[in-house]
């Protein structure tokens, strides 16, 4: 792999260190694809209605959030026109990211037209706590011959509204053929098996489906909660990369180990930057973000607020040689959390492609910086609220999310002392001493308000216990297999698709211009 020689790892080592990234990823290297960069929803959409009109055997379709509104409708015709016409169409929707944004006349006006629609991970009252792990992937596969990949979610937001002078949301996918789309067809199989029968994947592939149709190889990292499949690539790439390791991300918190790798790289001479939403729809998680930039601009990693309506991309990319877009964010919910799906390329011109993709998005942005004796954040004011659109409930859930991350890792700091808390998180650490303090003040007046709620609670915990206990008895009664926790590991590839080996290309290494 390119990115392995450029950190000086050749002969016996190469090898070794392309075993190391499929095992790390759970996921081989696929070589013989054609990999086309797409920007935000006015390249993503149309290709990919384009796609859904040109089927002819099935569309596999799975998104976190699809709503009922003109976007969503448009998507909705498009899936029900296919099927009427005898298309094998299958839908696959997250339960937590569509509450409150499709009804289900919307999901019923799709089964009526003969597309099948499955809703991922629904709330159980004998699981209370596994409504957590989200299915956050956002893939469309076309006749096993056409793979999507992006951060974008089906929603009006991703369009905008020019009337009323708001921007769409910056985002990026790729558009994919060749002998890795077997590999999202397979992905999406294991998330459609979670919720019932299986899918025949045979019958979602093409002939071709092994036929190189470029020279792009790629990795089609399919995480599932627990595997931190990503998670251990990106640890790598961060310590690989020599030159250049460029971010963008919509909800960064990163972990204490990743901030690290990042840091290390840094002050080991590698230029690298992250770009990150410069408004949120939550206020108050503003000085938590900034809290955040302090351990990263004091190893010199320089970080940007973008300055548009909101930036939801997920991507990354290393020494104009390697390069991720996908749907998970560099926090730990993508981590360990979800169900994510992401595309690792290992190809020198796409990215170049990115970089100069990211140098233009700089050209939007506000730089971070440590100013004064004291050192403190100088970022740009927020946008005014009547720019920055209408925040979706599910997206400000996100945020939420990231947020309590975000705290914990403050407060933890501060209570355990194991760095050195900045400026910005002063009001953080006062406000997260005055929450402990009210519940021992309302704990001690009203008791009954704070033992009421942990006698609920605790009563569904028992309860949502025995009726697993019960459930797991009836099984082994009638010799039901219990089912197995999905695992990410490299598949066993079938002969039919084993990709042929290629020569290895040696692109030249373009130095992009430094803004």
């Amino acid at each position: 792999m390119a990115i392995v020689k450029s950190a000086g790892i050749t002969g016996r080592q190469h090898g070794l260190a392309e075993q190391v990234f499929s095992r790390a990823a759970g996921a081989p290297l696929v070589p013989g694809n054609d990999v086309q960069l797409l920007r935000d929803a006015r390249e993503n959409y149309p290709a990919w209605l384009r796609a859904i009109q040109q089927a002819q055997r099935s569309i596999l379709f799975e998104n976190y959030i699809i709503e009922d509104d003109e976007v969503g409708r448009g998507f909705a015709e498009a899936l029900a026109a296919r099927a009427r016409d005898g298309v094998q169409v299958r839908v696959l929707y997250d339960w937590l990211g569509c509450q409150g944004t499709a009804s289900r006349h919307y999901w019923n006006s799709l089964r009526d037209a003969g597309v099948e629609v499955r809703c991922f991970n629904p709330f159980q009252f004998d699981r209370p706590l596994a409504w957590l792990g989200r299915n956050h992937r956002k893939t469309l596969t076309v006749d096993g011959e056409v793979g999507f990949v992006s951060g974008l979610c089906v929603s009006h937001k991703w369009v905008g509204d020019a009337q009323k002078g708001v921007a769409p949301w910056r985002d990026t996918g790729l558009e994919i053929r060749g002998p890795a789309v077997a590999d999202l067809v397979r992905a999406f199989a294991q998330g459609w098996s979670t919720v019932g029968p299986p899918l025949d994947e045979d019958g979602c592939l093409s002939a071709r489906a092994s036929v190189p149709m470029g020279d792009v190889s790629l990795r089609v990292v399919a995480g599932v909660p627990w595997s931190a499949g990503l998670f251990r690539v990106d640890q790598l790439i961060a310590s690989l990369a020599r030159k250049r390791l460029w971010l963008t991300d919509a909800y960064f918190v990163g972990t204490a180990t990743y901030v690290q790798a990042l840091r290390a790289a840094s002050r080991d001479g590698v230029d690298v930057r992250l770009l990150v939403p410069g408004s949120s729809d939550i206020p108050a998680l503003r000085p938590l973000t900034q809290a955040g930039y302090r351990p990263l601009l004091e190893a010199g990693i320089r970080v940007y607020e973008w300055n548009g309506t909101m930036l939801h991309a997920k991507t990354a990319v290393a020494d104009g040689l390697w390069a991720r877009v996908g749907s998970s964010n560099l926090n730990p919910a993508s981590w360990l959390g979800n169900s994510e799906i992401d595309v690792a390329v290992e190809d020198a011109p796409f990215a170049q492609r990115m970089e100069a993709m990211y140098l233009q998005d700089l050209e939007h942005a506000t730089e971070v910086v440590l100013s004064g004796k004291e050192r403190r954040l100088k970022t740009a004011p927020p946008l005014p609220r009547s720019q920055r659109g209408a925040p979706g409930r599910r997206n400000s859930m996100s945020r939420a999310a990231a947020g309590a991350v975000r705290l914990g890792n403050t407060v933890g700091a501060a209570v355990a002392n194991h760095r050195e808390l900045g400026h910005t998180e002063s009001k953080v650490v006062f406000g997260a001493g005055v929450v402990p303090l009210a519940l021992a003040g309302v704990a001690l007046y009203w008791p009954h308000v704070v033992a009421v709620p942990v006698a609920l609670v605790g009563a569904w915990a028992g309860i949502a216990l025995w009726i697993r206990a019960v459930r797991l008895r009836r099984q082994e009664a009638q010799g039901t297999p219990q089912q197995p926790l999905p695992e990410q590991e490299v598949p066993p590839r079938p002969a039919a698709l084993e990709p042929r080996a290629l020569p290895e290309a040696h692109a030249p290494e373009a130095e992009p211009p430094q803004p």
